[in-house]
């Protein structure tokens, strides 16, 4: 009896650990084929959050001392770098920001561990202090500075309206016997007719209505489908099971065009920064400011150059496509 209870712990044990051993096993072959992602944002340190800028253009390198990575932020700050644990050593892994401006900064993380918690990654970097020189420079003032752009937007203008009669002719009380269009019921013999009508070049149709005004009327049927949603091209159609019967097409007509607003806008300003946002459809984008009160117009070119400051532009919103734009003064430059 003893000793078949020593054999019963002894196999339970045994059990365990082979089951300790296949878990743990298990459990290393999902950390090789888990991937490491950093992700997140540099942003300047600032105690006022206000002032907390992004930061475009810093390197962000991710190294192991075997393998590495290299990623930049974009103009929103944000950055990502995906590590595949099946090239990495298993040491821990060096994160460095970098950006000739900033003090540089890094941390590091274990990649040893069986599961690596997702996080977010809020980098602030210190900005380096410009040296003082002997000689005290002038700056020159940038003030009353205001966003210039066109605005461009589709208008439809009402031209007139259109009028036409039609008929479907046909004959009443003929039975349904070998011919193709017959009544709802099967019964009677029916004809059908349509009318098709092109608005021309930029003109379109709108709220167009169709109706039957003379002949037995109760016995026909108008087809809405190929004018309900308007547009240059309309088709309207009747099918008639008695008598001739007349149709009456009426609709507006609108010419379609391109209409053309400048529009004005004041910039929001913080320490050496202005930001502001413009929509999609927007066009001419230009600067207007007094540097030293002298009144200048700044045209952004497509590589955004302005002589007193450094401007990038990112997509805020897929969907909208608004446009987020920031410029940070030079030096000697002031707001």
């Amino acid at each position: 009896m003893a000793k078949r209870i020593v054999w019963t712990v002894i196999a339970l044990g045994a059990a365990v650990v082979v089951g300790m051993f296949l878990r743990s096993h298990h459990m290393r072959v999902l950390s090789m084929r888990r991937s490491v992602t950093i992700e997140g944002a540099v942003i300047e340190r600032n105690p006022d959050p206000n002032k907390q800028l992004p930061i475009a253009d810093a390197v962000i390198t991710a190294t192991d001392a075997v393998t590495s990575a290299t990623t930049h932020s974009g103009a929103d700050g944000h950055f990502r770098l995906v590590l595949e644990r099946g090239v990495l050593s298993g040491q821990p892994v060096q994160v460095t920001f970098r950006h000739p401006e900033y003090e540089p900064s890094g941390f590091a993380i274990e990649t040893g561990r069986l599961i690596t918690p997702d996080k977010l990654y809020i980098v602030p970097l210190v900005l380096i202090p410009q040296q003082a020189t002997t000689a005290k420079v002038k700056e020159t003032t940038v003030s009353d500075v205001r966003v210039r752009y066109t605005l461009n937007s589709r208008v439809e203008t009402n031209i007139g309206s259109m009028v036409k009669m039609f008929q479907v002719v046909n004959q009443g009380n003929v039975p349904c016997v070998r011919h193709e269009l017959c009544s709802p019921d099967k019964k009677w013999k029916a004809a059908k007719n349509s009318v098709t009508l092109d608005a021309g070049a930029d003109n379109l149709y709108s709220n167009v209505r169709a109706s039957c005004i003379a002949g037995p009327c109760p016995f026909t049927h108008i087809d809405t489908s190929g004018f309900v949603q308007g547009g240059r091209t309309i088709t309207v159609s009747a099918t008639n099971w008695s008598d001739t019967a007349t149709f009456l097409l009426e609709a507006e007509v609108n010419r379609s065009s391109i209409s053309s607003k400048v529009r004005e806008l004041y910039p929001v300003i913080f320490g050496r920064t202005l930001n502001f946002t413009l929509p999609p459809t927007q066009e001419g984008v230009s600067l207007e400011a007094e540097l030293d009160g002298t009144p200048m117009v700044f045209p952004f070119s497509s590589d955004l150059y302005l002589s007193w400051a450094t401007c990038n532009v990112r997509t805020e919103d897929a969907k909208e496509k608004t446009t987020v734009y920031r410029c940070e003064l030079k030096p000697g430059y002031a707001f």
